[in-house]
């Protein structure tokens, strides 16, 4: 989840055509007079990944893509507002929602927040298959995190506790130390996962 959310191991964007900020990206680099090292070592980005997005040869994860704008000085909104046309409704099918995954396959969170939203109030859908985990570093201080099983097992540790949820659970926990969501049961879970930053 970026450092605002849920991170992980995050894996590419999945989707059909992921948007391309590459040329954005290069740009605020060039206005800011930053070279590839400078904008490497501020977002905590390797070089090679920073080339490799600027020439549209790889999509950044929101992890990545956060580091990038809080670097650029930013928001994720700004950044991908010159990809999207302006709709009164806008509709994004299943290929449209990027997908993080981590554990070597082990869990995948599919976005369903707005990316504007990133960093203020974010939502998922949470998938872990039999004894996959959900491992996270603190998040900012006052970060909560809400989550409702759908189906399966799931163990919540928080704040020095652990608790068992079955389906129709819902946990509330603070977020700001390390966290982790534990797939106990012996099929897949599946469960939707709210953070809400202060």
């Amino acid at each position: 989840m970026a450092s605002s959310g849920p991170e992980g191991k995050a894996s590419e964007f999945a989707g059909a055509t992921p948007p391309r900020v590459g040329e954005m990206i290069q740009r605020l680099r060039s206005e800011r007079q930053l070279t590839l090292d400078d904008l490497s070592r501020a977002a905590g980005v390797s070089k090679s990944m920073l080339s490799e997005i600027e020439r549209d040869k790889a999509n950044p994860t929101i992890a990545v893509a956060w580091r990038l704008t809080n670097a650029l000085g930013i928001s994720l909104d700004q950044l991908f507002a010159q990809q999207r046309p302006v709709e009164a409704i806008r509709v994004a099918g299943p290929h449209d929602i990027p997908t993080l995954t981590g554990d070597n396959g082990g869990y995948q969170l599919r976005v369903w927040g707005p990316i504007e939203l990133a960093g203020k109030f974010e939502w998922y859908e949470l998938t872990l298959q039999t004894g996959a985990s959900l491992n996270s570093e603190a998040h900012e201080p006052g970060t909560r995190e809400h989550l409702t099983v759908l189906n399966g097992a799931i163990e919540i540790k928080a704040s020095g506790s652990a608790r068992r949820l079955k389906a129709g659970d819902t946990a509330r926990y603070a977020a700001d130390e390390a966290h982790a969501i534990c797939n106990v049961g012996r099929a897949e879970a599946k469960a939707l996962l709210i953070v809400i930053h202060r």
